[in-house]
């Protein structure tokens, strides 16, 4: 199926579900980097050369994205902040370039938020959505057409990247989009905040990205729905820190063909995540997440003389001091020739935000072009950049991140094979919007 003929220069809304760190992180750092006064690191979409291309190509200049200064911007968020004010309160980036982005960013104020206290136990706010789940997702879609009517958009991307929800037993609400929706109406309390949004994004036929561990596209409901809709969504919870090592690893210890015998994963954070993450149910969630990984890669069941039995422990811990620069620590325990013990012990004091920011953007314009090519579903392909990555049909998910780079790979040269002939080379943008 070929790229659909709409410009890339049109510009599109990308609907942040949470106006937090990454958030803020996100919109400070597209807006610098248009105004030329920051470089796009760590992003695969801005800075990937194509393979094979005579002309050593960036991927934005072969294939037809959106550009970085036609995105649109709207949030939601359970306190009133600006994208300024919560830039400062998350204190990622440095005073000086948030200062001289201030009035961009003053002028992004979030929606009320959907959020209930049985899904976010420890994270209360004042601004937030009142009435029934019905009713909230009603409002969800006055406000979404109205942002979408005021900017002039036709294309539009909903990025999940509230705080982390607690997982809940669903009962027949999960089962299809009627039952959702009665579900809807009769207000039952296991459709949270994060489903109660990706439902009206799906109604709407935009993409949906779940960013976070929380429970949402893997719903048999939505991802029906999306399906029958034609809407392409991915997901769930960001690879960035300490998950990033493992996948990258767990891969060479089995290619090597090392024993293990243990591994043991801490973390310490700060900042609104690390507040939401100290309720046990919440942490749960997540440290799920990070547990899914290592079995995957090294499939003791093919090497039972070498990972057998191998014990994982994952704890997070909340630490106020860390801030968004969060703190991983590791120790792998494995075994070499004779069965001689080793250990590997790794200390990544990364940058949460800094991070996951370039992963959301890459998210956001890949996403849109999937869905201009007629893509829908669960996007496998997309499983680079996630820990818990969504799959379709019940295939197996793929850990390893060097897998998962060949299957992205293989997906956007469909793509490139789908899309018009390549444009000439950008000129980087300088000026404000």
């Amino acid at each position: 199926m070929a790229v659909s003929s709409e410009s890339p220069q049109e510009r599109i809304g990308v609907m942040l579900v949470g106006l937090g760190a990454l958030a803020s992180t996100l919109v400070a750092g597209v807006e610098a980097i248009v105004r030329g006064k920051a470089r796009p690191i760590g992003s695969l979409t801005q800075l990937y050369r194509c393979n094979g291309d005579a002309n050593n190509a960036l991927l934005n200049e072969v294939l037809p994205m959106a550009r970085l200064q036609n995105l649109e911007f709207a949030a939601w968020d359970i306190f009133p902040d600006s994208a300024y004010q919560s830039a400062v309160k998350a204190a990622v980036l440095k005073p000086d370039i948030l200062e001289s982005l201030r009035s961009r960013l003053e002028e992004l104020k979030p929606f009320k938020a959907v959020v209930d206290d049985k899904n976010s136990r420890l994270l209360t706010g004042r601004h937030v959505k009142s009435g029934t789940r019905l009713e909230q997702s009603q409002e969800l879609e006055r406000e979404i057409l109205a942002f979408k009517e005021a900017r002039g958009l036709k294309r539009m991307v909903l990025v999940l990247c509230n705080s982390t929800e607690i997982t809940q037993l669903m009962g027949e609400e999960a089962e299809s989009i009627q039952n959702f929706e009665n579900g809807l109406k009769n207000n039952i309390d296991t459709i949270s905040a994060s489903m109660i949004y990706a439902y009206v994004a799906i109604k709407l036929g935009m993409p949906v990205i779940n960013c976070t561990p929380s429970q949402c596209l893997e719903v048999p409901a939505l991802a029906r729905f999306a399906e029958e809709k034609g809407v392409p969504v991915s997901g769930k919870d960001l690879k960035t820190g300490q998950t990033l090592l493992k996948t990258i690893l767990a891969p060479g210890i089995k290619a090597r063909y090392l024993g293990l015998t243990g591994w043991y994963s801490t973390n310490i954070l700060g900042n609104r995540d690390g507040e939401v993450l100290d309720d046990p149910d919440a942490s749960k969630t997540k440290i799920n997440s990070k547990l899914s990984v290592l079995e995957s890669i090294l499939e003791p069941e093919r090497h039972p003389e070498l990972y057998r039995g191998f014990y994982h422990k994952v704890k997070i811990d909340y630490y106020p001091p860390r801030g968004d620069n969060k703190e991983a620590w590791d120790n792998v325990d494995i075994f070499g020739w004779m069965d001689y013990p080793m250990q590997i012990k790794v200390n990544f004091l990364c940058r949460d935000s800094i991070l996951a920011a370039p992963l959301v953007l890459d998210l956001v314009l890949l996403i849109d072009l999937a869905a201009r090519t007629g893509w829908k579903g669960v996007q496998n392909w997309l499983g680079f950049f996630f820990k818990s990555p969504l799959q379709s049909h019940q295939t197996k998910p793929i850990h390893d991140l060097f897998q998962q780079h060949g299957k992205l790979e293989e997906a956007l040269k469909l793509l490139r094979k789908a899309s018009p002939p390549a444009t000439p080379k950008r000129v980087a943008v300088a000026a404000s919007h």
